[in-house]
């Protein structure tokens, strides 16, 4: 999940995946939790933020909003993203294990993002 800090579970889920200070991975079978910094920048869905999650390997992306650029580089490396997170990441993966969060599209793509 795109985060706010290093804060774990108590962090804020970022509303911009791209320029999202972190990127947060939890494990729902055991419970661990990982933080990782985005040290990149923000290219229009693409570069350092997907290269640091490729790196990680998480099964699902877990995100408030994405642009169409993000949704298409995901969908392309085999990520399963979910949007509609808000609040915590607590609060963000009781979300997705509650199947409260609708699977990313194109049409489901963030409006200011469509061109990119």
């Amino acid at each position: 999940m795109p985060t706010m800090g290093t804060s774990g579970l108590d962090d804020q889920i970022s509303e911009h995946f791209g320029r999202a200070q972190s990127f947060t991975l939890v494990d729902t079978a055991s419970g661990k939790v990982e933080v990782i910094a985005n040290n990149g920048e923000h290219v229009c869905g693409g570069g350092a933020p997907v290269d640091r999650l490729k790196a990680a390997k998480p099964d699902v992306i877990v995100c408030g909003g994405l642009g169409g650029g993000a949704i298409r580089m995901l969908d392309s490396l085999g990520f399963k993203v979910y949007i509609g997170a808000r609040g915590t990441v607590k609060d963000a993966v009781e979300s997705y294990k509650n199947g409260k969060l609708q699977e990313a599209s194109m049409e489901s793509a963030c409006a200011h993002h469509h061109d990119h």
